[in-house]
């Protein structure tokens, strides 16, 4: 009997749908933190400030709305999964007008082996063991999803999903608009994050809100910093054209 051990990875897929949560509480906080408690009661301070802090809630608002879509684009993406019985044949080299053009025909047959004349199973160029299936050029198999992904970058456990040909636009567009975001947050709440250390408090300021204020700026900071490494190394890879799977094999 044979023993997958890579089935053992299966469980972490569970682990995903915790960070679903954990996103959506980050998002919640930061929200009662910079429109609640920060722009929102200068709205009706009136001059120039007040414009600024329009500008500042609009902004906010537009980053949201754009990583909210994207990420849940890559949540429902398929990240591009092989046809059942895929096989890579190479095809014979074509003379036409004295030119040799050298091809790759892709066929999809009834059996993803072919039967020798000695009885014996060929498996076809690019085959993965754990699919029992072909295995095209810049796919790789997921451990955790338990299947071949085309053109594979990784899996996130932030998405629940793996990340690879048809997903990997909305991921990018999720990393670079929560870099924005967060980025944004931060500026805005570091002002009462220097006050608070300072020891200059604010007539209307509670210690719990006093708390959730220190909160979305720690968390936005950090946030900001990771995923400013994160834009940075994906912009490298797609000016490259290169995966993360890539990278590292």
């Amino acid at each position: 009997m044979d023993l997958n051990f890579f089935r053992m990875c299966s469980p972490l897929k569970s682990l995903g749908y915790c960070m679903i949560f954990l996103v959506f509480g980050i998002i919640g906080v930061s929200y009662d933190a910079v429109v609640v408690l920060t722009l929102g009661p200068h709205l009706l301070d009136g001059g120039a400030m007040t414009l600024l802090f329009v500008v500042l809630l609009a902004l906010f608002h537009v980053l949201l709305v754009l990583l909210s879509w994207s990420y849940f684009m890559v949540l429902v993406k398929d990240p591009g999964s092989v046809p059942a019985n895929w096989k890579m044949l190479p095809q014979q080299n074509v003379e036409d007008d004295n030119s040799v053009v050298s091809s790759i025909s892709v066929v999809i047959t009834n059996s993803a082996t072919t039967n020798t004349s000695q009885g014996l199973e060929r498996k076809p160029i690019g085959y993965c063991d754990r699919c029992q299936n072909g295995k095209p050029p810049r796919c790789h198999h997921c451990s955790i999803c338990q299947r071949c992904v085309l053109k594979m970058d990784h899996h996130c456990l932030w998405v629940v999903n793996c990340v690879g040909a048809q997903n990997y636009k909305f991921f990018l567009l999720f990393v670079l608009y929560t870099f924005l975001e967060t980025l944004l947050n931060t500026l805005v709440l570091l002002p009462k994050f220097i006050n608070f250390f300072r020891g200059v408090k604010h007539h209307s300021s509670s210690p719990g809100k006093l708390a959730v204020t220190f909160l979305a700026f720690v968390l936005n900071l950090a946030f900001a910093l990771s995923l400013l490494c994160f834009v940075i190394m994906h912009t490298s890879l797609v000016l490259s054209n290169t995966t993360s799977v890539e990278l590292f094999i």
